[in-house]
This record gives C-alpha cells, sequence and structure tokens, in this order.
C-alpha cells in the first residue's frame, strides 16, 4: 500500500474533526463545572473521593446487573421481569 492509503480520507478528516471540536468543548465544559464547584466550597479532594465512589458504585451496579441477567437466563423470563421480586425499579 502507498503513503496515500494510510491517510484519512476527506470525510473521514473531517468527522474527526468534528469529533475534537465536540470534545474540546466538553472539555471546557467540564472545566467550567469544576471551577463553578470549587467556588462553591467543594475541595478537589472531595470530588475526587465522589468520582471515587460513583466509579465504585457503577461497578457494584453492572456486577448486580450481570447476575440479574445471568438469573433471568436460568428462570427463562426477562430482567425487567425480575425487578419486581427483588423491589427494584426500572431506573435502578
Amino acid at each position: 500500500p502507498s503513503p496515500s492509503s494510510f491517510q484519512p480520507s476527506g470525510s473521514n478528516e473531517e468527522a474527526l474533526q468534528r469529533e475534537i471540536k465536540e470534545l474540546k468543548q466538553k472539555d471546557l465544559l467540564l472545566d467550567q463545572e469544576i471551577a463553578q464547584l470549587l467556588s462553591e466550597g467543594y475541595s478537589l479532594e472531595e470530588l475526587e473521593k465522589h468520582i471515587s465512589l460513583l466509579h465504585e458504585y457503577n461497578e457494584i451496579k453492572d456486577a448486580g446487573q450481570m447476575l440479574l441477567g445471568k438469573l433471568a437466563v436460568i428462570r427463562g423470563v426477562t430482567t425487567k421481569q425480575l425487578y419486581p421480586e427483588y423491589d427494584l425499579e426500572l431506573s435502578d
């Protein structure tokens, strides 16, 4: 293959440029959010702890969802059908 075959096509390059622009906007918004939280008296340590706890919560929730999924397969039902049995809301 020639070196030009490794160059992104125009549409791919445009898509990458749009994605870069979107990521830069998200980065700016997150920086603004952090600045606002800091101005409200939150410390970086508190924010980092909160983020860490959210990650832990999500990992536990994912494990629970996986177990519910396996149980649903064993019972031949949908995961949704198991929610009432375990007093879970669909938003859980």
